[in-house]
């Protein structure tokens, strides 16, 4: 096998196997209880719960499995009013997506309400359309619950450690290589922004995935010791979020002053000096967001732009640095009462 199969199946064994012992139990506790026929509801309970991303999937369950059981319900009252048709086929529709509107998912639109809703609609039996399909739902919701946080649990505390060198790297990346194209021309600044936003979007994203996993610890009792740990990593990430912004800005500037005549002698000045200042504030920014003890990093970057500062008044001189200054400011940890 090879080393990507290997890796894929590591990453994503383990959110498998959390399904596949899930469907099975929830099937054989419908059985217990009475199912006449197979129980495919209850065992596609956990199918939609538990897909997704490890870390979310604990978050999101709830309302995935609140989608199943009113697609079900609403199914159920559609079809007891009208006949299967394309008109009830929309207003199913319909009213799944106005529901998980309200039942939403991570925070989207909720479709398992009107996936659910179809799935009913899709079976031509009358007999599917009992109210045995509603506790068949409920027995896959509950054992859903109940074994998800128990099976192979993901370790918040190493995958925000993972993330949040990941948004550290980001960052730093967008910062030198910024410097890097100081004067560069239009061209080389435009793809530089293009880079840095994608750079952003990645660390908005594990900034969402940090609050995921901080809630995801409320319903995973295998893991209530690490909640502390977990909440200082996703409050570094959080921060990386709120640094991105002005790591993005500085990309802005130099692009806007890309390709300008006028400020040729100008672009030439800070690129003696803005490479250096910006590769001290991005050690500055990976230590913070390793765990480690910024402060030594954020004056040496602060002494830097000082000295910049004397040297050069000039308004884009000034405008390169007010980025650097915030990002530094945001590092600083807030001063103590004595």
């Amino acid at each position: 096998m090879s080393r990507a199969r290997l890796e894929v199946l590591r990453a994503e064994g383990p959110a498998a196997a959390r399904m596949v012992v899930t469907v099975a139990a929830a099937w054989q506790v419908a059985l217990w209880l009475g199912a006449d026929q197979p129980p495919v509801f209850a065992a596609m309970v956990p199918l939609v719960a538990l897909r997704g991303d490890p870390m979310t999937a604990l978050g999101t369950s709830l309302q995935r499995i609140l989608g199943v059981v009113a697609g079900v319900l609403l199914a159920i009252a559609v079809l007891n009013l009208w006949q299967p048709s394309t008109l009830t086929l929309a207003l199913v529709v319909a009213l799944g997506l106005g529901v998980g509107m309200v039942l939403r998912a991570g925070g989207a639109l909720n479709i398992q309400v009107a996936l659910s809703s179809l799935l009913v609609f899709a079976n031509t039996s009358p007999d599917s359309y009992a109210l045995d399909r509603v506790w068949e739902t409920a027995a896959g919701a509950a054992v859903t619950i109940l074994l998800a946080p128990l099976l192979w649990p993901p370790d918040p505390q190493r995958v925000l450690g993972a993330v949040a060198g990941d948004c550290g790297a980001r960052l730093s990346r967008s910062l030198t290589g910024t410097a890097a194209v100081l004067g560069g021309g239009p061209a080389a600044a435009r793809d530089n922004l293009a880079r840095v936003l994608v750079h952003v979007e990645a660390v908005h994203a594990g900034a969402a995935r940090a609050r995921e996993a901080e809630r995801a610890l409320r319903f995973n009792p295998l893991r209530r010791r690490q909640r502390g740990a977990v909440r200082l990593r996703a409050e570094r990430i959080a921060a990386a979020d709120g640094l991105a912004v002005h790591v993005a800005t500085l990309a802005g500037e130099v692009d806007a002053f890309a390709g300008r005549d006028d400020l040729a002698p100008d672009l030439a000045r800070a690129r003696l000096q803005l490479p250096e200042l910006a590769s001290l504030t991005a050690r500055a920014v990976e230590r913070a967001l390793s765990g480690e003890d910024p402060r030594a990093a954020v004056t040496a970057a602060r002494e830097g732009l000082v000295a910049y500062a004397r040297a050069d008044t000039r308004p884009l001189a000034v405008a390169l640095r007010r980025p650097l200054h915030r990002v530094l400011d945001a590092l600083e940890p807030p001063p103590t009462d004595t």
